[in-house]
């Protein structure tokens, strides 16, 4: 379905699951664990996952909270794209990165929601890919003291958004974990 030509395949997509950004995040371990089970899943399947790392003046390169949280483990071979800006397609390798793969449909997970989850969801969507939002796998922190909703309010909202998505030949869509189908 996508517009991107010559593009069958899938990748997973994992954001910006690092020490520091998702260290007070809303049910934690739970997303952790949720994105852990669908790399395995993605891995046994041979669909790609791309890795997504966010580096700014506050999240230095190499230092510990920039690292990928230690419950999972990214391999070597699996691309791993380093992003300033929330949009991981915005000055990044990614397209290249997924053009190598063949990838037009992304299974997207990570942190945080409202910020860099929701900003590549769109950034994917309107260069052309298809986009599943995995709606278990996902999290953010608590922004209540600046006039955000709850974490739970956010990852709601925008699980019901993504779900009503549309655009001529491209498909979104909200699922859960357990529904996520690698192969369509």
């Amino acid at each position: 379905m996508t517009t991107l030509e010559n593009r069958p395949n899938t990748a997973l997509l994992v954001i910006d699951v690092q020490r520091e950004v998702v260290a007070e995040a809303y049910e934690r371990d739970k997303v952790v664990a949720k994105i852990a089970g669908l790399v395995e899943r993605a891995r046994e399947d041979g669909v790609p996952v791309v890795w997504v790392q966010h580096s700014d003046e506050g999240l230095a390169p190499g230092s510990d909270d920039w690292q990928i949280v230690p419950e999972l483990d990214p391999r070597e071979a699996e691309p791993l794209v380093g992003k300033q800006y929330g949009d991981a397609f915005e000055d990044t390798t990614l397209e290249t990165v997924l053009a190598g793969l063949g990838a037009g449909r992304l299974i997207v997970t990570g942190a945080e929601t409202d910020a860099c989850v929701r900003s590549t969801l769109h950034g994917a969507f309107t260069r052309g890919y298809d986009a599943t939002l995995v709606t278990d796998a996902h999290t953010t922190g608590d922004r209540t003291a600046w006039g955000a909703p709850p974490p739970d309010q956010v990852i709601a909202h925008t699980n019901l958004y993504w779900s009503h998505q549309a655009a001529p030949g491209r498909t979104a869509a909200a699922v859960a974990a357990a529904d996520v189908r690698f192969r369509v």
